[in-house]
């Protein structure tokens, strides 16, 4: 009698326990019970160049229209890192339980800004490039998770991206202003190679992944003119630090 009740208390509790890793793995919606997924992402953005300059970047700029100097000589040329935001669309596969394939793409609201500071302002006073960017990029990414543990797990990923720049720059129009009144350009489209972290967060209905991106253009961005700001410069490439709220 005392074994066939413990027996039976070790079935109930076997039972209950298997009935609990059931109802854990359901949570999130049943996201990772599926081999395809979709979710939404919000995403703070961090862009900046890294800059290559011509060997002669610090010389003044000889206006030929007007047969002078109209600033001086460099002293430097910087970029510092500018926010953003993204709002975009997880479209996501299940090729194995630790591994995916994701296409994330995005809508990028993000300012770039390039600072150049003069020997002497008489001819012309320090400026600060803003390129203002609106584009839409569209990440292929590799992700390799580890093994859930409860209600987490931690992921890494890369992969590539194409963006496109949507009607945010004029490249005409420009002939007839002065150089001083020109704008820094970037080029329409480009690629860049894309990788990062993050962890898988389980909750009751959803799945929360915050998550770390770095990204680097492959080529440089740059739109090659001849004016103030773009002529002392060799190349451009785009640095980006995104960090992500992936809802899934």
């Amino acid at each position: 009698m005392k074994i066939k009740y413990i027996l039976f208390l070790g079935m109930f509790f076997w039972a209950s326990a298997a009935s609990a890793q059931r109802v854990v793995q359901a949570w999130a919606g049943g996201a990772d019970q599926n081999a395809f997924s979709f979710g939404y992402t919000f995403q703070y953005v961090n862009s900046s160049y890294k800059i290559l300059k011509k060997p002669n970047w610090r010389t003044p700029y000889y206006d030929q229209g007007t047969n002078r100097n109209v600033t001086d000589s460099l002293n430097s040329i910087t970029s510092p890192g500018t926010a953003g935001f993204a709002l975009g669309f997880l479209a996501r596969y299940s090729v194995t339980d630790n591994f995916e394939v994701r296409l994330t793409p995005t809508l990028v609201f993000a300012d770039r800004t390039v600072n150049y500071q003069y020997r002497t302002q008489d001819l012309a006073p320090d400026k600060n490039q803003v390129v203002s960017t609106t584009q839409a990029e569209f990440p292929l990414e590799l992700k390799l998770k580890s093994n859930r543990l409860g209600n987490f797990r931690a992921y890494v990923l890369g992969g590539v991206k194409y963006a496109y720049g949507i009607g945010n720059q004029s490249k005409n129009n420009e002939a007839d202003l002065a150089p001083l009144e020109r704008k820094l350009k970037n080029v329409s489209n480009f690629s860049s190679y894309v990788a990062g972290f993050g962890c898988d967060i389980y909750l009751e209905y959803f799945k929360l992944s915050p998550e770390i991106k770095l990204s680097n253009s492959f080529g440089s961005v740059l739109y090659p003119e001849n004016h103030p700001y773009a002529s002392p410069l060799e190349k451009l490439y785009l640095h980006s630090i995104v960090f992500s709220l992936i809802f899934e």
